[in-house]
């Protein structure tokens, strides 16, 4: 693995800690999934399974450490790695299909819808909570951070890909 690469992931997964430590809770210890996004542009950036592998274990570990939800903790742990294989397999189908510009963001909605139907399915589960508390706190927690996540990635990607444009060149052909 490459030392450069392992510690921008690392940048990006302290970015995402803090934004998810910082952010309310909304409802019922839920909050929005923040560090998600980040974990998403690590992926977008370094496509390759060895990251994508370490990348969700990490983020799943800190998510699962900073969460306030009930049963959050095993949910993240279920979560996350699950989210991030699908997100990476569904990035490698249009990676060279559709422009940057669109897929980034759509896959980041997708993305999201994906990891907070898992975590709120698996939460639930775990405590117990399965009547009908899904479909609201979907509607109340997943799409409004859905949203949110797509919006920061439509301002943050093409920041991030520039300044590893201006950078020296770290390219997975290096790694």
């Amino acid at each position: 693995m490459n030392t450069r690469v392992l510690i921008i992931l690392s940048l990006l997964v302290g970015i995402g800690a803090v934004l998810h430590t910082v952010v309310p809770a909304i409802l019922f210890g839920m909050k929005p999934d923040m560090l998600l996004s980040m974990m998403f542009l690590g992926i977008m950036l370094f496509p390759k399974l060895k990251y994508v592998v370490l990348l969700s274990i990490v983020t799943a570990i800190i998510s699962a450490l900073t969460t306030l939800a009930p049963g959050g903790q095993i949910a993240n742990l279920i979560d996350k790695p699950i989210t991030a294989l699908l997100f990476f397999g569904l990035f490698l189908l249009v990676k060279d299909k559709v422009n940057d510009k669109i897929s980034a963001p759509a896959l980041t909605a997708i993305g999201t819808i994906i990891s907070g139907s898992i975590f709120l399915f698996s939460a639930l589960y775990i405590v117990g909570l399965m009547d009908g508390v899904f479909t609201a706190l979907f509607l109340t927690i997943v799409l409004p951070t859905a949203a949110v996540n797509t919006i920061m990635m439509i301002v943050v990607y093409p920041v991030v890909q520039k300044i590893m444009r201006r950078s020296q060149p770290i390219t997975l052909s290096n790694i």
